[in-house]
């Protein structure tokens, strides 16, 4: 997975979700879900490739930087919960749609109690 169309048609396969183009900046698409608003995939590009910020468990976070370099501190977001994923096609796609669904699920509507 190294194209932009193939990782937010990927993201709209989840359940109750939605692309947004919030910023005047069309380079930046986040998928959202409905029930919460919550972004759970930031996509946009940069230095030549397509990236997408996830969140991520803490105890996750530094397991995925250090198996790939193409996994870095999230740009523009808070680098203790988020991860950059930079789609140069040296990650699995399997691993990639892991990381995407381990956001899905942090970010879904909080439960009480």
């Amino acid at each position: 997975m190294t194209e932009r169309k193939d990782v937010i048609s990927h993201c709209l396969t989840y359940k109750s979700v939605y692309e947004d183009y919030p910023f005047r900046d069309k380079n930046w698409c986040v998928i959202r879900h409905r029930e919460n608003r919550k972004v759970f995939a930031w996509i946009f590009d940069r230095e030549g490739y397509v990236w997408v910020n996830v969140k991520c468990d803490p105890q996750w976070r530094d397991f995925w930087r250090t198996a790939y370099d193409s996994v870095v501190p999230a740009y523009h977001l808070n680098k203790a919960h988020w991860n950059s994923i930079i789609l140069d096609g040296t990650i699995p796609e399997k691993e990639i749609r892991r990381m995407i669904g381990e956001s899905y699920d942090l970010t879904k509507k909080e439960r009480k109690g």
